[in-house]
């Protein structure tokens, strides 16, 4: 398929319902509204592509975009493109598909999340936040718990808020992952209220992190 015909594609799949609350979540209007699963199944259609994923990544639109990262392999992207993907999106639930699907994948991950947290740029920050709580849930060693706790005390509440949902999330997985921290990630947590009302669906678990701690270590038995 060519671009021509995937954006048309795309443009016919729109619905104005996810279009409203796409926008309502800081999407922006370049966007069609289409449904996850359409997108899916579009991918599956055209296979893998790097070409036409650069093509439709270049356009900005939101669903062109989403569908890039479907029909990327992360082998074929170097990390100074990755880089510039990462630093181009403004829009977390983009970001986060891009760093779950593509960058935690990448064979350079670990330099890129290194750069990435010592930078102040909303979606890198994002993005090295949500490796490193990767590394503190599945890969500590070598990660300074008591320095990173010390820094989501410091740096939390001013953050970007792209950023401080990623940093939250360390936060909770260093409570949950590391018993002897957890009493101060909670005492943490109350201090900075991030998130302390945050809307939560029925049968979903509060992001606020004393909440969020407690209820996954009892999960967890």
């Amino acid at each position: 398929m060519t671009v021509d015909q995937v954006m048309a594609e795309l443009k016919s799949l729109g619905n104005e319902q996810v279009f409203k609350i796409n926008a309502k979540n800081g999407a922006g209007d370049n966007q069609f509204g289409v449904k996850l699963g359409d997108l899916r199944t579009l991918a599956k259609k055209i296979k893998t592509d790097r070409a036409l994923a650069d093509q439709l990544w270049a356009t900005g639109n939101l669903e062109a975009r989403f569908l890039a990262i479907l029909i990327l392999k992360p082998k074929d992207v170097s990390a100074g493109e990755l880089d510039k993907m990462v630093r181009s999106v403004d829009y977390g639930h983009l970001a986060d598909w891009l760093t779950n699907y593509v960058v935690k994948n990448h064979s350079e991950k670990e330099n890129l999340r290194l750069k990435w947290m010592a930078d102040n740029h909303p979606t890198a920050g994002r993005a090295g936040w949500s490796l490193t709580t990767e590394r503190v849930a599945k890969t500590p060693e070598g990660i300074d718990i008591g320095a990173l706790l010390d820094r989501i005390e410091r740096e939390m509440k001013d953050a970007p808020e792209l950023a401080r949902w990623t940093m939250n999330f360390c936060l909770i997985e260093i409570g949950i992952h590391h018993p002897a921290h957890r009493d101060r990630a909670i005492a943490i947590g109350e201090k900075l209220g991030a998130y302390r009302d945050y809307p939560t669906p029925k049968g979903c678990t509060s992001p606020f992190a004393p909440i969020a701690i407690t209820e996954l270590v009892r999960r967890q038995g």
